[in-house]
């Protein structure tokens, strides 16, 4: 069962947020029936506030670290897939953060959020479940954008970045795909493997080399997604070529996005997205994660 999405609004955030803060994500949403997505693995912070029909957020692995009848909440940076399930109209704002940005507007360290969804009224601070409040009663998405600006740039102010040396791995870690070794990071951070891994994963959420790996995935991830956008080939058509028109198919796919081999690549696609990306793409299935 697929859903109706009425209205998707795109907010830009006012310029000196954009180093935070990508864009906001306004949509309404209406499910007749219940509608379960597959949510895909990150390496960042997904933000709901919404005030329209609820919905529960499971990790497979275990309940306890979802989130359930809930219409506003945060989850941290996941490195398994998850799902969520809803049923009427949807009604909201998505963001998606990067650890370092989350780290410093949430307030609240990522490990404590990692592989959880967690609803704004259980946070530490209720300046989110107020804010999502505010939202529901404003008449327009210029003013509930007007009102996230105002309430991220207040965050902003009042609390501290993270340690430098944290988003400066961070940066390693993004810029490169995830393909900059841990050794020669915490060399170049003049730490020891072991304080990079237990203070990142404390802070950011994550192990950096697991995060490498989602980073790495997203990347891969993204590219099927934009293949879904261009209508497949006849087989006369394909010439031999994947869904993706690769000559080489999958194995040189999983090359390009930064993989051994191909079967490095189908099992990071298993493990964050439950699926192979032949699948992915063959069936035209994607998460409302962008990976």
């Amino acid at each position: 069962m697929t859903a109706t999405v009425d209205q998707v609004v795109v907010g830009v955030p006012d310029p000196r947020l954009r180093p935070f803060v990508g864009r906001y994500l306004g949509y309404r949403e209406y499910a007749p029936r219940p509608l379960v997505r597959r949510e895909v693995a990150g390496a960042f912070v997904v933000v709901i506030l919404g005030w329209g029909a609820p919905l529960d957020v499971v990790d497979p692995r275990a309940a306890s670290r979802g989130a359930y009848r809930v219409d506003s909440f945060v989850a941290g940076p996941f490195d398994a897939y998850c799902t969520t399930s809803t049923v009427g109209v949807g009604l909201g704002v998505q963001l998606l953060l990067t650890p370092p940005a989350a780290r410093r507007i949430l307030g609240v360290p990522l490990g404590e959020l990692a592989n959880r969804a967690v609803a704004v009224e259980r946070l530490p601070d209720a300046w989110l479940d107020r804010l999502r409040g505010r939202l529901a009663e404003a008449p327009d998405w210029p003013r509930r954008f007007a009102l996230l600006d105002g309430a991220i740039g207040a965050r902003l102010a009042a609390t501290r970045p993270v340690d430098p040396r944290l988003g400066r791995a961070w940066r390693r870690l993004a810029g490169t795909g995830g393909r900059v070794g841990i050794g020669e990071l915490a060399d170049e951070l003049g730490w020891s493997r072991r304080h990079l891994a237990v203070r990142f994963r404390q802070e950011l959420g994550l192990a950096p080399k697991t995060t490498g790996r989602l980073l790495r995935f997203q990347r891969a991830y993204a590219a099927v997604g934009r293949s879904l956008a261009v209508p497949a080939p006849t087989p006369d058509e394909a010439g031999g070529e994947d869904r993706l028109g690769r000559p080489g198919g999958w194995a040189e796919f999983a090359v390009e996005c930064g993989y051994y081999d191909q079967s490095h690549l189908i099992r990071d696609f298993g493990e964050f997205a439950g699926a192979t990306p032949a699948a992915l793409a063959s069936s035209g299935s994607h998460s409302s994660n962008p990976g």
